[in-house]
């Protein structure tokens, strides 16, 4: 075999092997002229390229520091806050680095950031919780969200409900009334879920009425029912269920007892004994219904249907503010009744949207104002610590504010523990300003470092006044708060009003009047005051 070439051999190798290499360098040379074209598109590290496009020539490098954890402790874990996603409501901007901060119970579950979908907030009267809720519930009727707020005292959301072409229904002695074991709107649709879905939301339905009956019942009594009563009541409700092609009302309830059905009977233990057994093992039951009958001390507010059916197609309120303020009791039923209604309510309607019977919509429930129920009756606490674990099986985000911790530390330790259990469960934490003495109740829920507390302690001083206008400034803590997300550091943010959110935030309506006459004569004063000490200092030159 001949390893040689000749002259013309030689030449016909050297061009193709040429051929070969400028084959490959243009194939390589238009492979970058096109991903140099993609790249226009997008910058690089130092930024745009070009002419005017702001691109950095010198990258300054980040400042590396070594020592031991002992050292650098400070750094790591950032005691000040954490780095918030950019998911959710903008809330805010960052207390001192100025960036936005998002956050909602619902985004943060969407996105897997916290287990469900609660948020708890805790402040000081005044300083913006009800802000930073209207705030979310703004944007989440624009996301499709529906806030249901059950229970307005203040009212503090009514405005914003309005403004959001909602249904607001004003409760209260003389106005609307809310049936206590009301089911809810949707209850004739069950029957048209298959036959185990439909035992199944009949039942959570029955729940919240046995839950929202006993609840009434205890608070309007002043004490526990007794495992006695509590049969009766649940009997009751069953055997008025079967019987009536209605909603019950109370002065059912009543009539069950007083004529000695026999289901009723059965239940108190009685049957075959002596008449007087029956009748003192139901007369407090006897009592407490006639107490919330109709010539009871607050009318037919609890005992006839109700008036206005809640709205589950658009946002919706119970307005509150017409019950006075010095009645505590009448408000806490009037929550309690409110609560359970709006969420049996939205049980029904997420059964029948899982069974495509109706369009599936997603509610946020806010219950505001908890320490009243709470100062009522501890033991209604019970009664929330349900509904709220209720709400999060069937799908329903949930909003609780109250004012501090204090108001979760009850008359013995285990309704204590299931107060504090409502914030330890919360997705969410949202911190206002609050004492000092706070601190141990909180640290006891949710774990917070020296730093944090510093800052929720110093937001809770009052604000200091100006000597010669006599008019007080804004608090220091109005408006800023911190985001706690379990054991994270929590991020400290200002919240930050638009001009169209001003108008619903302004809950001193009532006194606007008022307001403008008081510095209206505040200013004639000042001007009053000024002349003279001008007119004095005239006299004593001349």
């Amino acid at each position: 075999m001949s390893f040689t070439m000749n002259h013309a051999e030689a030449r016909r190798a050297s061009k193709q092997l040429k051929q070969r290499r400028r084959g490959g360098f243009l194939a390589w040379w238009r492979r970058m002229r096109s991903m140099r074209e993609e790249s226009k598109q997008f910058p690089g590290a130092r930024g745009w390229s070009g002419r005017g496009t702001g691109r950095a020539v010198r990258v300054e490098p980040s400042l590396e520091v070594l020592g031991t954890t002992v050292q650098i402790c400070g750094y790591w874990p950032f005691a000040g806050g954490s780095v918030s996603p950019l998911v959710g409501v903008p809330l805010g901007l960052h207390l001192t680095r100025g960036f936005p901060i998002c956050a909602d119970p619902i985004s943060y579950f969407l996105a897997d950031l916290i287990l469900n979908p609660s948020l708890f907030i805790l402040g000081r009267p005044g300083l913006g919780k009800s802000t930073v809720i209207r705030r979310i519930l703004a944007v989440y009727e624009a996301w499709g969200y529906l806030p249901l707020v059950l229970g307005d005292l203040k009212p503090d959301h009514v405005d914003l409900i309005r403004a959001q072409n909602g249904l607001v229904v004003e409760v209260g002695p003389g106005r609307n009334a809310v049936n206590p074991l009301d089911r809810g709107p949707l209850t004739e649709m069950l029957d048209q879920l298959p036959e185990d879905e439909q035992r199944k939301a009949h039942e959570d339905l029955r729940q919240f009425q046995r839950s929202s009956a006993i609840a009434l019942l205890q608070q309007a009594g002043r004490r526990p029912l007794t495992p006695n009563e509590e049969t009766v009541v649940a009997r009751a409700l069953r055997v008025l269920s079967s019987e009536l092609d209605r909603e019950p009302v109370f002065p059912d309830l009543l009539d069950l007892i007083d004529t000695k059905h026999d289901e009723i009977v059965k239940a108190a233990d009685a049957y075959g004994q002596p008449e007087g057994v029956f009748r003192d093992r139901t007369q407090h039951l006897r009592d407490v219904l006639q107490k919330l009958g109709p010539d009871g001390p607050y009318g037919d507010l609890f005992s006839r249907q109700t008036s206005t059916p809640i709205a589950l197609d658009r946002p919706f309120a119970f307005d509150l503010s017409s019950i006075e303020q010095s009645d505590k009791d009448l408000q806490a039923a009037v929550q309690v009744t409110c609560w359970a209604y709006g969420s049996a309510a939205v049980s029904a309607a997420r059964r029948l949207a899982r069974a495509h019977i109706i369009p599936e919509r997603h509610h946020v429930l806010v219950m505001d104002e908890m320490w009243r129920m709470l100062k009522s009756d501890p033991k209604l606490v019970h009664f929330i610590d349900d509904i709220s674990r209720l709400n999060r099986t069937i799908g329903n985000a949930q909003i609780m504010c109250t004012h501090t911790m204090s108001d979760l530390k009850l008359s013995n330790a285990e309704d204590t523990d299931v107060a504090w259990g409502l914030v330890e469960r919360a997705g969410m934490l949202v911190l206002g300003g609050l004492a000092k003495k706070e601190m141990g109740n909180l640290a006891t829920v949710f774990a917070l470092s020296h730093a944090e507390e510093e800052m929720i302690t110093s937001w809770s001083s009052e604000g200091s006044v100006n000597p010669e206008t006599g008019q007080a400034s804004s608090p220091p803590g109005m408006g800023h708060f911190l985001l706690k997300i379990g054991k994270k550091p929590g991020v400290p943010l200002r919240t930050v009003l638009t001009e169209v959110e001003r108008d619903v935030n302004d809950t001193n309506r009532s006194w606007a009047q008022a307001a403008a006459r008081f510095h209206e004569t505040r200013a004639r004063a000042l001007r009053d005051a000024s002349a003279g000490e001008d007119a004095a200092s005239e006299m004593s030159a001349a």
